[in-house]
């Protein structure tokens, strides 16, 4: 009963936030312009100053751990695999793109960060898991929707360009390579300066859970059911059956244990949707999925979480 108590206390909480948002949009006080700009504000400025917080304020040595940061790499990349093979199993090729990508993106910055500090306190080792596959996701994400766009023959150097600088602009990128380089230069945080990052950043779980909910529409978790059915079914259970037994066999624990939970089974990333719409795809199954696992997460979240407590693993 502790240790279910225990995975409720992490998950309750950040749903709740998202039901809050659900309800608030339901009653008018959010609409889809105000919800889509707390998303990109909490992209921008919070979410990228929480980061580059957590990292500034500790020794760059005892935070920087390159065998966890390959491990989300190697586990991303077999992912994106695993999950390109699987789409060859649906007729439709015009599903394709959005099938592989929603499948493997997760939710790993916002919503992940939210699980990590409503465990730890802090953000944990969540920075070094968005570095070990957050620009990977973006990336593959841009060359399997062009590649798999309806009607795509091939990619574009423009395509490309706009890939690499997406990553280099990339906000969330930016802050935890801030933070890094000011841990590694040992940098002093004035108070001023502290009390201010700690004040916005402040604002990322909340406004950006909020914003989540708002965003959500049942109604389109119910379009193109079999596939969508199938990438949840991989993004929450499959890929942490398979990946969570390496991490532990690799003796990964617990701030580690749950950022690789984040990273394998959290809810697929709402800018899937933005992206394949952006990219020429319908946009349909992207959606279907977002909505399937932002829902089933709270489940799935849950029991993954009691069985690392169970087992003394976290």
């Amino acid at each position: 009963m502790e240790n279910l108590i225990f995975s409720l206390n992490a998950t309750v909480p950040v749903f709740l936030m998202m039901v809050l948002g659900t309800f608030l949009h339901k009653i008018g006080w959010i609409d889809d312009g105000f919800a889509s700009k707390m998303n990109q504000f909490v992209f921008r400025v919070p979410l990228p100053l929480l980061l580059f917080g957590d990292l500034a304020a500790v020794d760059f040595a005892e935070v920087w751990n390159p065998k966890f940061v390959m491990f989300c790499f190697v586990v991303t990349v077999l992912s994106i695999g695993i999950s390109a093979g699987i789409s060859f199993l649906w007729k439709d090729r015009a599903i394709q793109g959005e099938f592989i990508q929603a499948s493997y993106r997760s939710s790993a910055a916002i919503l992940g960060i939210a699980f990590i500090q409503n465990i730890y306190g802090t953000s944990g080792m969540a920075p070094l898991m968005i570095i070990g596959s957050v620009p990977l996701y973006n990336i593959m994400a841009v060359l399997v929707l062009a590649l798999c766009r309806p009607g795509q023959k091939g990619l574009h150097r423009e395509v490309l360009w706009k890939t690499l600088k997406g990553i280099v602009t990339n906000p969330i990128i930016l802050g935890i390579a801030a933070g890094l380089l000011w841990s590694a230069f040992r940098i002093p945080i004035p108070q001023i300066l502290d009390k201010m990052v700690s004040s916005v950043a402040g604002m990322t779980t909340p406004m950006g859970l909020i914003a989540m909910g708002a965003a959500f529409d049942i109604r389109k978790a119910f379009a193109k059911m079999k596939p969508a059915c199938t990438a949840a079914l991989i993004k929450l259970v499959g890929f942490c059956a398979i990946f969570l037994p390496a991490a532990v066999g690799m003796g990964f624990r617990r701030e580690e244990l749950v950022a690789i939970l984040v990273m394998l089974g959290s809810a697929t990333t709402v800018s899937c949707y933005v992206m394949a719409k952006n990219m020429g795809h319908e946009g349909v199954l992207s959606s279907s999925v977002v909505m399937l696992t932002t829902l089933l997460s709270a489940f799935t979240l849950t029991g993954w979480l009691y069985v690392l407590r169970s087992s003394g693993l976290i």
